[in-house]
C-alpha cells in the first residue's frame, strides 16, 4: 500500500468522475456514477481465499480516510492470513444483526419501504392496524421468533369481534412477513399456512351497492336542502361526476379549472394512483361556483367546518364521516321513499344509470375511472375525455329532470344514448 495520497482522493472527488484506483495490498478506491453525483467514495478490499477472489467493503470515503482504510485493510489481511473469509464473516454479522429484529422493526421498515407504491386510502388503513391491534401483541417479539401460533392467537382475538377485520389483519402481518423474507430478517412467513376462514369462520357478505331508482332519485334530489346548501351541492357532485367520497373531500381548487369546466384529480387522491381528469357538465360547473362562493378563499373544495377549519396551523378538508351522517338525516326525512345509502351508492347508481342510458360500456368505465385491464389497458392509452364529457352531460340532463319534477325524454327518443353523443374512436 502506499500508491494513492489524500490529494489525488479529493480531486477525483471534486471531479465527479467514476474511477477505480489501486492503493496497492489489495486495497481499493472506487467512485460509482451514482456516489460521483454524491461527491462520495468506497474502500474495497480484494483478495483470494481458498483459490476464489473475494471482496470486502470498508467503507465510504471521506468518512474512512486514506490512513484508517490502510489500517483497516492491515488487520483484515491478517484475519484472512489466520484463515477467516472477512467478506463472509461480516455477512454473517450482517444476518445476526437483522435476526435480532423486533417484529415492530421490521414493520416499520416494511413501511417505509412499500407504502409509497400504495393508494393513500390503503396505506391509512394498513397503518392503523399495523400500529394497533399488531403492534400490541407482535411488536415487542424478534421478527424470527414469531410463530404460527403467535399469528393464529392475534386473529383468533381479532376474529371473535370481527371476521372481516381478522383477514385485513391478516394481509397486513403476511405482507410484512414476505417483506422480511425478501429482507433477509425472517426464513419463512408464518402465515403462509393459515386460513382466516378456519380460525374466524367465514366474513358476513359484503353489503351489496345500491343502484337508486329513478322514484328514488325524483325524490332525494328535490330533498337535498334539508341537508344544508354545501352538503346538498357536494351530493350532486358525487352524482353528476360519478367520483369517490375521498376524492372529492380531498379536492382542491387549483385542480379545477371552470373555464375548461374540467377537474383534475392528482395522483395522490385516486384510488388508481394515478391523475384522472373529470369533464364538468354546465350544472357542475355552476354547483362549484356556489361552493366557490361559500369557501370563502379556503384551499380546499369542501372545507372543514369553520370550527375545525385548521388543526395544527393547517387547514383540513370536508370529513367523508360527516357526509355519511347527513345522509342517514336524509333518508329518515324520506321514510319510505328511498333506501338507505352511502356516498358509494352513489357511484353505483350513475354507471348503472349511464348502461340504462345506453352510454357503452368502455365510457361508463372510464367515466369511473375504473382500470379497463387486460390488453385494452396495455393497447388503448386514449383518454376518451370528449366521450366521457357527451355522457355525463347526458347524465345530467337525467339528473335535472329528475331535480325539477320534469319527465325524462332523451333528445333522440325511446331513452335511448343517441351513438354519436358517445362515440368511440
Amino acid at each position: 500500500m502506499g500508491k494513492l495520497t489524500d490529494i489525488e482522493l479529493r480531486k477525483w472527488i471534486k471531479a465527479g468522475a467514476p474511477v477505480v484506483k489501486s492503493d496497492g495490498g489489495g486495497l481499493y478506491f472506487t467512485m460509482s456514477a451514482k456516489q460521483a453525483l454524491e461527491r462520495a467514495g468506497s474502500w474495497i478490499v480484494r483478495y483470494r481465499f481458498d483459490g476464489k477472489g473475494r471482496e470486502l467493503t470498508l467503507g465510504r470515503y471521506p468518512e474512512i480516510s486514506l490512513a484508517v482504510a490502510r489500517g483497516l485493510t492491515m488487520e483484515a489481511r491478517a484475519k484472512i492470513q489466520q484463515g477467516t473469509d472477512v467478506a463472509r464473516a461480516k455477512q454473517q454479522t450482517r444476518i445476526a444483526r437483522a435476526a435480532a429484529k423486533s417484529f415492530r422493526e421490521l414493520a416499520d421498515d416494511y413501511m417505509d419501504k412499500t407504502f409509497p407504491r400504495l393508494s393513500e386510502s390503503t396505506i391509512k388503513q394498513r397503518r392503523r392496524y399495523i400500529e394497533g391491534t399488531i403492534a400490541a401483541r407482535l411488536g415487542g417479539i424478534p421478527a424470527r421468533e414469531v410463530t404460527t401460533a403467535d399469528v393464529v392467537a392475534l386473529l383468533d382475538s381479532v376474529g371473535a369481534r370481527s371476521a372481516n377485520v381478522a383477514e385485513m389483519v391478516y394481509t397486513a402481518v403476511s405482507e410484512i412477513f414476505k417483506h422480511g423474507v425478501a429482507r433477509h430478517v425472517v426464513t419463512a412467513n408464518p402465515c403462509s399456512a393459515i386460513s382466516v376462514s378456519a380460525i374466524c369462520g367465514k366474513p358476513a357478505p359484503r353489503r351489496l351497492r345500491l343502484k337508486l331508482t329513478e322514484a328514488e332519485l325524483r325524490a332525494i334530489l328535490p330533498a337535498l336542502p334539508s341537508i344544508g346548501t354545501e352538503n346538498a351541492l357536494a351530493v350532486k357532485l358525487l352524482l353528476v361526476t360519478c367520483t369517490r367520497i375521498g376524492e372529492l373531500t380531498r379536492a382542491e381548487w387549483k385542480d379545477v379549472n371552470l373555464d375548461r369546466a374540467e377537474w383534475f384529480i392528482p395522483d395522490e387522491n385516486s384510488k388508481s394512483g394515478k391523475g384522472f381528469t373529470i369533464p364538468l357538465p354546465p350544472c357542475a360547473v355552476e354547483w362549484m361556483k356556489q361552493l366557490q362562493a361559500v369557501a370563502c378563499g379556503a384551499r380546499y373544495v369542501l372545507p372543514a367546518r369553520q370550527q375545525r377549519r385548521k388543526r395544527g396551523g393547517e387547514e383540513r378538508h370536508f370529513e367523508q364521516r360527516t357526509m355519511n351522517a347527513m345522509l342517514h338525516k336524509l333518508c329518515d326525512g324520506l321514510k319510505d321513499k328511498t333506501r338507505r345509502f352511502t356516498p358509494h351508492d352513489l357511484r353505483s347508481t350513475a354507471r348503472s344509470h349511464l348502461a340504462a342510458l345506453g352510454v357503452p360500456v368502455l365510457i361508463a368505465e372510464r367515466c369511473l375511472n375504473h382500470a379497463l385491464g387486460g390488453l385494452v389497458a396495455v393497447y388503448d392509452q386514449h383518454d376518451y375525455l370528449t366521450e366521457r364529457r357527451a355522457a355525463l352531460e347526458l347524465w345530467a340532463d337525467f339528473l335535472l329532470a329528475c331535480e325539477a319534477g320534469r319527465e325524462w325524454v332523451a333528445p333522440w327518443g325511446q331513452g335511448r344514448a343517441d351513438p354519436r353523443a358517445c362515440r368511440m374512436n
